[in-house]
């Protein structure tokens, strides 16, 4: 069942305005996934923010082009969420099915999941930690903080070069294309959210300058080539 705030949160774009402050937590592509840790946030008084979207612009197309579910909450609380959804999913491992597929993961494979926690769920990094110390590989609270932080240091980097985005960037800019507007406001202005709340650019300072300069020129390139279309209204000619 929705909770309560599920309602009036999900489809409300009005409330990113009034409370623009709210940042990407978590985003699904399962809106049962998104309305279970809603129902955690509300649980524990966390306010929060359930969006669905279609998916942002990306350049790459590296993603399927289906609808998400993202969960917001205030930057100030990204640890205590972060807190609330390993307890969770500390309390839950003990109910663990026999044929779960995390148990058939080699040592190797669970030490990935533990250092690429981002990119796997609270439970399978609560139950690859639990699984590990059975099998006589335990790690301690101290190496699990010296691993985040590692990690986070990684995510910094910025994304490789798209310097083959930025050349077709410039060419429907060019040719008044609405396509380069989006490819430059893309370039210039995407964020990405690491595991501890921190928003950095995703991309490097020389690929934001190409994007802006992009974006700034598909404008006049969609100003000709609208201006080439009305012309012969003023011309006369058909």
């Amino acid at each position: 069942m929705p909770t309560k705030n599920h309602a009036t949160r999900i489809n409300n774009n009005v409330l990113k305005f009034i409370e623009p402050e709210f940042i990407t937590y978590k985003k699904f592509n399962d809106v049962v996934l998104a309305n279970e840790l809603a129902e955690l946030l509300d649980a524990n008084d966390v306010k929060y923010f359930l969006e669905e979207e279609a998916p942002s612009f990306d350049p790459s197309f590296s993603y399927a082009h289906t609808k998400e579910y993202t969960v917001k909450v205030m930057p100030g609380d990204f640890e205590q969420v972060n807190e609330l959804v390993k307890e969770n999913a500390e309390e839950n491992i003990r109910e663990v099915e026999s044929d779960y597929y995390l148990l058939s993961f080699t040592n190797q494979e669970l030490m990935d999941v533990i250092t690429k926690a981002d990119e796997w769920n609270a439970f399978d990094v609560q139950l690859a930690r639990k699984l590990l110390a059975e099998r006589g590989n335990a790690i301690s609270d101290d190496e699990i903080e010296v691993i985040e932080e590692k990690r986070i240091e990684e995510l910094k980097v910025n994304e490789p070069s798209q310097a083959g985005w930025i050349v077709v960037g410039y060419v429907f800019a060019v040719v008044g294309g609405i396509l380069g507007f989006f490819i430059g406001w893309h370039l210039w202005t995407y964020k990405k959210t690491l595991p501890n709340g921190e928003m950095i650019y995703a991309y490097s300072e020389s690929n934001k300058r190409q994007g802006k300069i992009i974006f700034y020129l598909s404008f006049v390139g969609l100003a000709v080539a609208f201006v080439y279309k009305l012309l012969p209204l003023f011309t006369g000619d058909n």
